[in-house]
């Protein structure tokens, strides 16, 4: 869709023409849905966090009348069962999940969307299925590594945001402060659920105060509810207390050199506070095929209206 300055801004609201449910194991089954055009080309769409789910908005970022779309929860969040399940939850079963959606749907390739984690999760999808891959988008990207959580939950961020920083951290103990995202982990998969839910409220407050260039106390307040907050925080928690579960902590550009023929976009926001430019800049190094695209007015939000212009622009290019 081409907005009224000339920027792309979201097709039309859409709903699913259809939905389901796969178990991909003894314990975990992944909510799925499919919009726009069933015999058009196929798209997964991989959502953030980890623990994050998906959104309707995400449904907007690809023309319905070319492609079919397919998005779904990974394990632990949205309507995927159970509910902020840790056990069975690592990045590796998370791309065996995909894999297992395009058997299950019959498609043979398919366009891997990503942003945030999920950009994360797409090259670690399409380093091990390079041939199931035909185009990538991705932003705001996350590697996955020891700097960058430290840079988000150490020191880094809360210099840009020290006002949300000081409530995040006045909620551990002065004694636990040396370590947050232990300190957190103990009390998101603590017995108790009012202190779980204390303590997932704090982190998701965090995360969502720095999402954006200009703040919105409106989506900080959205994001905070129990049923949003609690499979968030201790699914992405649990991620970065393992290291994100990569075998190496420089993995996803050691491994780059396995999906340096598929075309693909990279959106970065300039002034992204949670996964910062460093990242993008670090893959476009290794992988310079890949056409980066630094928005200098945007933050981390994949609803930002330049973000959403280049992303958009980019799924437009790969329409044919």
């Amino acid at each position: 869709m081409q907005g009224g300055d000339n920027r792309k801004t979201l097709y039309p609201k859409i709903e699913p023409y259809d939905t389901g449910r796969l178990g991909v194991s003894d314990l975990h089954e992944l909510y799925y849905e499919q919009v726009g055009n069933p015999e058009g080309r196929p798209v997964v769409y991989l959502h953030g966090g980890p623990g994050d789910g998906i959104h309707k908005e995400f449904r907007q970022f690809h023309d319905p009348e070319v492609y079919r779309v397919v998005l779904f929860d990974q394990r632990g969040c949205g309507k995927s069962t159970p509910f902020a399940e840790l056990e069975g939850n690592t990045t590796w079963d998370l791309v065996e999940d995909i894999e297992k959606l395009r058997e299950h749907l019959g498609i043979g390739d398919w366009q891997v969307y990503g942003g945030s984690w999920g950009s994360t999760l797409a090259l670690a999808y399409a380093e091990t299925y390079p041939e199931r891959v035909t185009q990538m988008v991705l932003r705001g990207i996350f590697l996955g590594t020891q700097e960058e959580g430290d840079w988000l939950y150490k020191a880094g961020a809360s210099a840009i945001f020290p006002d949300a920083w000081e409530q995040f951290v006045s909620h551990i103990p002065v004694d636990e402060r040396s370590n947050l995202v232990d300190a957190y982990y103990r009390r998101l998969t603590s017995d108790d659920a009012e202190i779980r839910l204390q303590a997932a409220t704090e982190w998701t407050r965090w995360e969502a105060s720095v999402m954006f260039l200009v703040p919105r106390p409106d989506v900080v307040e959205e994001s905070i509810q129990g049923a949003h907050a609690e499979p968030l925080a201790r699914v992405e928690c649990h991620y970065f207390i393992n290291g994100c579960f990569l075998n190496t902590e420089n993995q996803l550009l050691d491994d780059i050199h396995r999906i340096r023929h598929i075309p693909a976009v990279i959106v970065q926001g300039r002034y992204d506070v949670v996964t910062p430019m460093k990242n993008a800049w670090k893959l476009h190094q290794a992988w310079p095929k890949a056409d980066l695209k630094i928005v200098p007015t945007a933050g981390h939000a994949s609803l930002d209206p330049d973000i959403v212009h280049e992303l958009i622009s980019a799924t437009d290019r790969f329409r044919s």
